[in-house]
């Protein structure tokens, strides 16, 4: 049996102006084209099946929309888990994808800061890309620190969020929440460049051009 990774969604579609909003397509796709051919890959999100995708990112990512209509994920799609019914010991990895959703819902959805934390404790692999470490924003370690403190990480820049204009459609910059909780915040020479951060068994990156190189992070990861 191949070992099972759990990759997680966010439920929101609405961001806090009344905008559209959902997960990242191609921050889901390219790192399950990286991942499924090794690992056996299951959904989860905060309200379950069929956690919305931001219309967006369908626009922009034309070439990933093949990932909409693989039979496969929509199947997976259909069947996503409700957080709460998630079990740590059924997985190697958690993945958290981005979008501006999860700013909204994870980082404060009670039984996602659970879930992290639980995945973090037990020493598996987790990881988020762009937005999705804003889901790990409540997770602490054993003693009850944030898993960022006195770590690097990545995630979407202040600088891409002024650029994209959606200040104001979250609660929280990402940057500058998980640097107030003691991450120590990296980036790539320029805006919307791939970058993945690896600290330890936390593994981070930065924006959409950053999903195949996380994927490819993960997959060195459990390899190893």
């Amino acid at each position: 049996m191949a070992p099972n990774i759990l990759f997680v969604f966010t439920s929101t579609d609405r961001t806090l102006t009344g905008a559209p909003t959902g997960w990242y397509l191609p921050e889901a796709a390219h790192p399950y084209y990286v991942l499924s051919p090794h690992f056996n890959i299951e959904f989860a999100a905060p309200a379950g099946p069929n956690p919305p995708v931001d219309p967006a990112s369908v626009q922009m990512f034309q070439d990933d929309v093949k990932f909409l209509e693989d039979a496969n994920v929509q199947s997976l799609l259909a069947k996503a888990k409700k957080l709460t019914d998630v079990k740590v010991d059924d997985y190697e990895a958690i993945f958290y994808i981005g979008g501006h959703g999860p700013v909204i819902d994870l980082a404060v959805d009670p039984a996602n800061i659970k879930l992290a934390s639980e995945f973090y404790r037990a020493g598996k692999l987790t990881t988020a890309v762009c937005h999705g470490p804003a889901a790990l924003v409540g997770a602490t370690d054993a003693s009850g620190k944030s898993i960022f403190a006195g770590k690097a990480f990545t995630g979407f820049s202040n600088v891409e969020e002024e650029q994209v204009g959606k200040v104001k459609d979250i609660p929280f910059l990402l940057e500058d929440k998980i640097t107030s909780l003691g991450g120590k915040y990296e980036k790539a020479t320029a805006p919307w460049g791939a970058k993945v951060v690896v600290s330890g068994h936390l593994i981070t990156g930065q924006n959409p051009a950053s999903a195949q190189p996380i994927g490819e992070a993960i997959l060195k990861a459990l390899k190893s």
